[in-house]
């Protein structure tokens, strides 16, 4: 039976691309798993012994395959307004970053997963983003059993983070925890766009 043509529909969601980067096992593709409405495109690949010395698995010793190439997610959102975000997982390693920039094109802002035991290694991730003036947001991956606790306040010190970037405790394993990153992400994206003067008629 045909649709109804006089029912009203609703506004047609606007179409967000996001990143999703950090270091090597910090749980890019896990968060991008938990908080997709559809089954995730994934690149994974084993990890072999000819990797073991690129590839450190200090503190993620049970880790057992890596992204190539990317992960792709979509999630849909009714409020604040409706959107509909496609996220984007970037490979960790050094020698994948070659990458980034394809994959960041047209993306309206980024998440930089770290985790505590590793800190160091979402350094090159928030330096890629701040050179490209691109709004992103530090989301700590608190890992279960981590030995290492640190508030947001410490996080933002040893990163050397400005003050309006967002710094916020989440477990990519949970699909609300992982999501409310997502919505911290796009609001501070929309903030900084229409903070622009170049801003006038972007969508609000």
């Amino acid at each position: 039976m045909p649709p109804d043509q006089d029912q009203p529909r609703g506004p047609a969601p606007t179409l967000m691309k996001i990143i999703v980067a950090g270091g090597f096992g910090v749980g890019k593709t896990t968060l991008v798993g938990a908080v997709s409405e559809i089954t995730p495109l994934t690149t994974e690949e084993y990890l072999t012994s000819a990797s073991a010395r690129t590839d450190s698995l200090d503190g993620v010793e049970a880790k057992t395959t890596t992204t190539v190439a990317v992960d792709f997610g979509r999630r849909s959102f009714a409020e604040p307004e409706p959107m509909r975000l496609l996220l984007f997982g970037t490979p960790g390693q050094e020698r994948f970053w070659f990458t980034w920039d394809d994959l960041v094109s047209g993306s309206i802002g980024a998440i930089v997963l770290a985790d505590t035991r590793r800190l160091r290694d979402c350094f090159p991730a928030v330096s890629y983003f701040e050179r490209r003036a691109m709004p992103f947001a530090v989301a700590v991956n608190e890992f279960e059993g981590s030995p290492y606790r640190y508030t947001t306040a410490q996080v933002r010190q040893a990163l050397v983070l400005p003050d309006d970037v967002p710094v916020v405790p989440c477990d990519a394993r949970d699909t609300r925890s992982a999501a409310s990153v997502l919505i911290t992400l796009v609001e501070h994206a929309l903030t900084r766009i229409r903070s622009r003067p170049s801003a006038s008629g972007v969508h609000s």
